[in-house]
């Protein structure tokens, strides 16, 4: 399979490459790519007796569902070297902004290459080798096995979408999965889902992301607060839109509202490339003189639109909301993260596309804290009349109703205190691989 594998990666390269490269071009802060290709100057070798853990996490969701595993491998192992790895630039940047001093070695996860991974392996040379959530890369485990590292999967999930590709290549990951000497998934179906594609020693653990929530400083929420220009109005905040037309769909519905209820609006885009997209948007709505981006902002004058272009500050700014909008799941994207949200007692509005993170979106639904919201269109990407007032009618209907947003506010709070504890149970995995 290594061969076969590695012969389709070689051939398809022109289209890999092609679209990793489009991909980065697009962020702002780019990669170290001399990292990427499994070069760390920055680490040095193991000494002799050091045990060393290898945590991947990609992009900024997977850092911050790490950030309670961390946190507890340094209690119950304090002498362990842990190298954590990430993908993406913004998710290097998550991890130097919140998981400091978590790890001794922060670098870029190598090129799923051949050679790349085997620079990366001679280099780390690690005695647990962890992967969050979906990180399947056959080169890389190959390398760990034949190493002889104890090889995880942390807060493992295997989405609809994910699931369904998987079944076209079914004998591929079936040799994959073989690599996890433990697989530790977050719910009951995440692991009928892997044990259909043959891994074993598959245990549910929960969701790490529970475990986060609602773990915010107060002194960062409190400078947040006094930085943006404030006046006390009920607060929207509009978390992880995903594409231009979710950021218009969100602008013009809150436009909206706020014809019948004086309202402000933080509004945090999932990349924040699309920052000075949605400042053009949301000037039209609402008045260039009455928006701003949190890393400009010097007016002291309340805004009635403000835009979060900084890393690490959402969970802080649902702390200053009343109402939550969620964004990625207006379209087909799969949906993002809800915990923040209701771990902070804001009320969720989202679409019907939560895929990515169904089993949180239907446990919220049922809960009473978090209300799906039918576009008439089906699809935002049609950018229709009706969808705008629709979302509008739903994020009045909270407002407007104390004893709803009360009730909606307690029961995402329970459901999210109720959900604790994952990440221990993830240290303490790695700690027995450790032996």
């Amino acid at each position: 399979m290594v061969l076969l594998y590695n012969t389709l990666l070689f051939l398809l390269s022109p289209l890999w490459v092609g679209w990793m490269l489009w991909r980065t071009s697009k962020r702002k802060e780019k990669p170290d790519w001399n990292q990427r290709l499994g070069a760390y100057p920055h680490v040095p070798g193991k000494k002799k007796g050091t045990k060393r853990v290898w945590i991947q996490a990609v992009s900024v969701g997977e850092v911050i569902a790490a950030l309670p595993v961390l946190r507890e491998l340094r209690k119950r192992s304090p002498q362990t070297e842990i190298v954590l790895s990430v993908t993406t630039s913004t998710g290097h940047a998550t991890a130097i902004e919140r998981a400091s001093g978590l790890y001794d070695h922060l670098i870029y996860f190598p090129i799923d290459m051949p050679r790349f991974a085997l620079y990366a392996m001679l280099k780390i040379r690690p005695n647990v080798l962890a992967m969050m959530e979906t990180e399947f890369w056959f080169n890389v485990l190959y390398n760990a096995k034949h190493f002889d590292a104890k090889i995880l999967l942390l807060n493992g999930r295997v989405s609809d979408r994910s699931y369904s590709r998987m079944g076209y290549v079914k004998p591929f990951y079936r040799s994959l999965v073989k690599f996890f000497d433990r697989a530790l998934v977050q719910t009951e179906m995440d692991a009928e889902r892997l044990k259909s594609l043959g891994a074993s020693n598959v245990e549910v653990f929960g969701n790490t992301k529970f475990d986060e929530a609602g773990t915010e400083d107060d002194e960062v929420i409190a400078r947040l607060k006094n930085e943006l220009p404030l006046d006390g109005r009920p607060v929207v905040v509009v978390g992880s839109t995903r594409s231009a037309d979710e950021e218009w769909l969100t602008v013009q519905a809150l436009a909206e509202v706020a014809k019948s209820v004086p309202i402000q609006v933080i509004h945090a885009p999932r990349h924040l490339e699309s920052t000075e997209g949605l400042v053009e948007q949301a000037a039209k709505a609402f008045g260039a003189d009455k928006v701003g981006k949190r890393s400009s902002a010097t007016s002291t004058v309340p805004l009635d639109y403000m835009i979060l272009d900084t890393f690490g500050e959402l969970s802080s700014a649902y702390r200053l909301g009343t109402v939550a909008i969620i964004g990625g799941g207006f379209s087909k994207m799969g949906g993002q993260n809800l915990i923040q949200a209701l771990a902070a007692g804001l009320p969720v509005l989202h679409g019907k596309y939560m895929h990515n993170f169904r089993d949180v979106t239907d446990l919220a639904d049922k809960a009473g804290a978090a209300f799906r919201v039918e576009l008439p269109s089906g699809d935002v990407s049609k950018r229709s009349a009706q969808d705008v007032h629709a979302l509008a009618s739903e994020v009045l209907r909270l407002m407007n109703d104390e004893p709803t947003l009360a009730k909606a506010s307690a029961a995402g709070r329970k459901l999210v205190a109720v959900n604790q504890g994952a990440g221990a149970r993830y240290a303490q995995a790695i700690v027995d691989a450790l032996g």
